[in-house]
């Protein structure tokens, strides 16, 4: 007797030989099921562990510079890319950009801080590389393709004024991190081309540099000549401002909408194409072989819309059906989508077009989310400018010939310089943007001269806001142009006569209130 067939018998002479071999049967049904679900899992973890691995790839320096380039690329070649930058450029510096104000204290009684920053922002050089609006749109823009913006300062030893220019994001390479805190940077290394022409040939000549600068604020006791073997240069210092931070460095605003804007432009294109090739084919003809070649013959001869063939009885022509041949334009929309989700702004802002469900009046609207975004790099730009003109300050404070007075301590625990004034208030630096809202302006005027009627608003906060409400940019200009030496608001409604007599009563010379006059 065989195996197989004892094995029969006995399950069928003893019940617990069967029920044991339902229990194999139901425990290797469940091997098997957990095979394949271990299968799928490390499939999945290969897959995430290939997506880590790209990511990884992308932030290196290597992939830092690539993405750069693309975005810088797709900038100007894609009309998509090039559209959303724009668009968020205008939303941020648009519209008369940041408002800088700093404490002029005349109303105080203490130094004039104001002038020292205005100063700073009207030079003919920081307004061409930082604090001028085509800086702002190019900056912006460098932003959106690079992700990182390097300003460099330069202090005048003497004077304490100082100069702002920008380093290309492509040249720094590496950040030197507090090894104790990761959030404080020490120090830039820059890799770059120098440039020079020879005194006696005039021939340019170039070479490889490497640079190590401080940071804005790092300024520890003992000066590292060189790091790594290469020279530290003491003498400038970097902020870096970065947006879409992963690690040390931030990405470009484009970087996730680059395959996207690729994968439109090749729709829009398939979709031409497309058109193209149905536009070519208009009639068809049908009807006896043997009438076919005079047929074609007449077809051939008509150049001008509304012609006339003539045909026999058996031939038949009519228009070709492009039912179930078109494709619809509207059906790559969802990918312009995309685009404008990396840059965080709607689809129907950044296409000008509603679509086919929409209204014009969608596509002119800035949503809440929109708004907060935009804001939000508004934010960062604030948060730029008050580093740098504190640095601006200091400098004005340390400097033998500076025109500003203070103190100098030093942080127990930091070992961080700390440089005060004389009243605490002149730190003080107010930043005004425009509204992102399209509110009209006689609404603005109206609620500032509401808001004046209650009298708990002094006579220069008054005109500081109706000066920005109708997009002036040099407000702190004509500010100075109203107030006297002590600060006090000449009201432009005031007779000389007035100004003398309220002169007098303050203590002053009047005859100097009606040279102000």
């Amino acid at each position: 007797m065989g195996v197989l067939n004892w094995l029969g018998l006995q399950e069928a002479a003893d019940p617990e030989v069967k029920r044991l071999k339902s229990e194999v049967d139901t425990l290797a049904f469940k091997l098997e099921e957990s095979y394949d679900q271990l299968s799928r899992m490390f499939s999945e973890d290969a897959g995430w562990s290939r997506i880590g691995q790209e990511t990884e790839k992308d932030l290196t320096p290597e992939g830092r510079k690539r993405s750069a380039q693309m975005c810088r690329v797709m900038a100007i070649a894609n009309p998509l890319v090039a559209r959303a930058i724009a668009v968020r450029t205008g939303y941020v510096h648009g519209n008369g950009g940041i408002g800088v104000q700093a404490a002029d204290g005349k109303e105080l009684g203490t130094q004039d801080v104001n002038k020292v920053v205005q100063a700073f922002l009207d030079d003919r050089g920081n307004r061409s590389a930082f604090t001028g609006a085509q800086s702002h749109e190019e900056l912006e823009k460098q932003l959106s393709t690079d992700g990182n913006m390097y300003t460099i300062l330069f202090t005048d030893p003497k004077t304490g004024f100082v100069r702002v220019r920008t380093l290309d994001p492509l040249e720094v390479t590496d950040i030197l991190m507090n090894p104790e805190d990761a959030s404080e940077p020490w120090f830039y290394r820059r890799d770059y081309v120098e440039s020079r022409i020879g005194e006696r040939t005039a021939r340019v000549t170039t070479r490889q540099r490497t640079v190590w600068y401080p940071a804005l604020n790092y300024d520890p006791t003992k000066k590292f000549p060189v790091i790594d073997g290469e020279p530290v240069d003491w003498s400038a210092s970097v902020y870096h401002t970065a947006v879409n931070r992963t690690g040390k460095f931030g990405l470009g605003d484009a970087h996730p909408a680059l395959p996207w804007a690729r994968a439109y432009t090749s729709f829009l294109d398939d979709w031409a194409k497309l058109m193209k090739s149905l536009a070519r084919i208009a009639w068809r003809m049908s009807g006896k072989k043997s009438g076919a070649q005079q047929m074609r013959s007449q077809l051939n001869s008509l150049t001008e819309a509304g012609g006339v063939a003539g045909m026999d009885a058996g031939t038949q022509l009519e228009a070709v059906p492009k039912t179930g041949a078109t494709m619809d334009a509207e059906s790559g929309r969802p990918l312009a989508t995309m685009v404008a989700a990396a840059f965080g702004i709607p689809v129907t802002t950044l296409m000008s077009d509603p679509g086919q469900t929409g209204a014009r009046a969608v596509a002119e609207t800035l949503n809440q989310p929109t708004r907060l975004s935009m804001q939000s790099r508004r934010d960062v730009w604030t948060e730029t400018y008050r580093a740098i003109l504190n640095h601006v300050i200091d400098q004005a404070v340390l400097a033998p010939q500076g025109p500003l007075k203070g103190g100098v301590t030093v942080d127990p625990y930091t070992q961080q310089r700390e440089i005060s004034l004389g009243n605490p208030d002149d730190r003080t630096i107010t930043f005004s943007w425009p509204e992102l809202d399209d509110t009209p302006i006689d609404q603005m005027v109206k609620a500032i001269v509401d808001a004046d009627a209650t009298q708990k608003l002094p006579p220069l906060e008054t005109m500081r806001l109706l000066l920005r409400a109708l997009g002036v940019r040099d407000v702190d200009e004509i500010l100075e142009a109203w107030t006297d030496d002590a600060g006090n608001f000449i009201d432009p409604n005031t007779s000389a006569g007035d100004a003398a007599v309220d002169a007098f009563n303050r203590g002053e010379n009047p005859a100097e209130a009606l040279k102000k006059k």
